[in-house]
């Protein structure tokens, strides 16, 4: 139903609108009592999907990435479609519009998304009041929605002063989420990319490691990194996990690239996701997994717009995937499907 009628209906209007749109119709439905036939409709429990990574035990390994609910809005809503985890963010220190809009895109000839969002967001302190409402990580609770926090910097922080914003930012949701995500690979925040040099990178995943060692019990570090990173940089970043000793990647965010494309908007200024990410994406993924010898887990997240493509990442070496663009393009059936594909594999 979703692709055959709802879908065309809301590609007829602006997609940052739609997007407004359908959190609220989502949240409204979900508070008349309609998250329950949402779960019965798409949501797979099954004890074979489970997966144990980081310490954490994930309900079944495709989660939602990080950009849909930045300010965590509707996570709870939201996991009723299906999903095994939500990442919320990326959320900055302070407050911040964004660009100018229009930012957000579609290319629906190739089946993707550009977007110049800029890490728009209510800022930490609005995220942390809603993931109050969220049983703590470590409960037993079963209303519990297990929760991941993708953190970057304010565009008007300098690039030598980005380490103060990420540990606000880890230092305010360190309570309230299950793992941290290091947001350093948007190409539309200025010179955020910059930041995944080695010598930067290194410093700003250090300083984070040495917060968590000192708390009582520590919190795992993902890193998120661009697909546009060469295969000399991305064995930058397998010594930097290894130095750092952070938990492991995710691969890949948006990018620059914008080759084959044929749709009218392919020139828009953004990060690309969709279909044309797909296979750098697993590419990417591949390239870490064997180059470091299966030694840090990976998420796997880029162009899954189907169970086929996602069984791919995970062959390649992804332990868990998420979904972003695939999740507009096809709906929620795309999560059912997944996981009805691991189990019958």
């Amino acid at each position: 139903m979703y692709k055959a009628i709802i879908r065309p209906i809301l590609f007829l209007f602006d997609p940052e609108k739609v997007h407004h749109f359908t959190f609220s119709m989502v949240r409204i439905l979900s508070s008349l009592g309609f998250g329950s036939l949402f779960r019965s409709m798409y949501k797979k429990e099954d004890p074979r999907l489970e997966r144990e990574l980081f310490g954490l035990k994930f309900p079944n390994p495709v989660g939602l990435a990080a950009g849909f609910d930045k300010d965590a809005k509707l996570y709870k809503q939201l996991e009723n479609f299906g999903f095994g985890f939500i990442e919320i963010g990326t959320v900055t220190p302070k407050p911040q519009a964004g660009n100018p809009k229009k930012r957000l895109f579609r290319l629906k000839s190739d089946s993707a998304i550009i977007n110049r969002m800029g890490f728009n967001n209510g800022g930490v302190e609005e995220a942390l009041e809603r993931l109050k409402k969220n049983p703590l990580p470590g409960s037993n609770a079963k209303k519990r929605v297990l929760i991941g926090g993708n953190i970057g910097k304010n565009k008007v922080t300098p690039n030598e002063e980005a380490v103060n914003d990420y540990v606000i930012c880890f230092q305010s949701l360190f309570d309230y989420v299950d793992y941290f995500v290091v947001n350093v690979s948007s190409p539309n925040t200025p010179n955020l990319r910059a930041l995944q040099d080695k010598e930067p990178l290194t410093a700003l995943l250090q300083t984070l490691q040495d917060i968590n060692a000192e708390k009582s019990s520590r919190k795992p570090i993902l890193l998120k990194i661009a697909p546009d990173l060469t295969n000399e940089q991305l064995m930058d970043i397998i010594d930097i996990v290894s130095d750092t000793k952070i938990d492991g990647v995710i691969a890949t965010n948006t990018t620059i690239s914008r080759d084959g494309l044929v749709s009218d908007n392919k020139d828009e200024m953004g990060g690309l996701s969709g279909k044309p990410l797909t296979h750098r994406s697993t590419e990417v993924i591949r390239f870490l997994s064997e180059k470091s010898n299966r030694a840090f887990p990976i998420i796997g997240v880029g162009g899954i717009h189907s169970a086929k493509d996602a069984l791919e990442k995970i062959e390649a070496g992804a332990s868990l995937v998420q979904l972003y663009t695939g999740f507009i393009y096809e709906g929620p059936a795309l999560i059912k499907a997944i996981n009805s594909k691991l189990l019958n594999r």
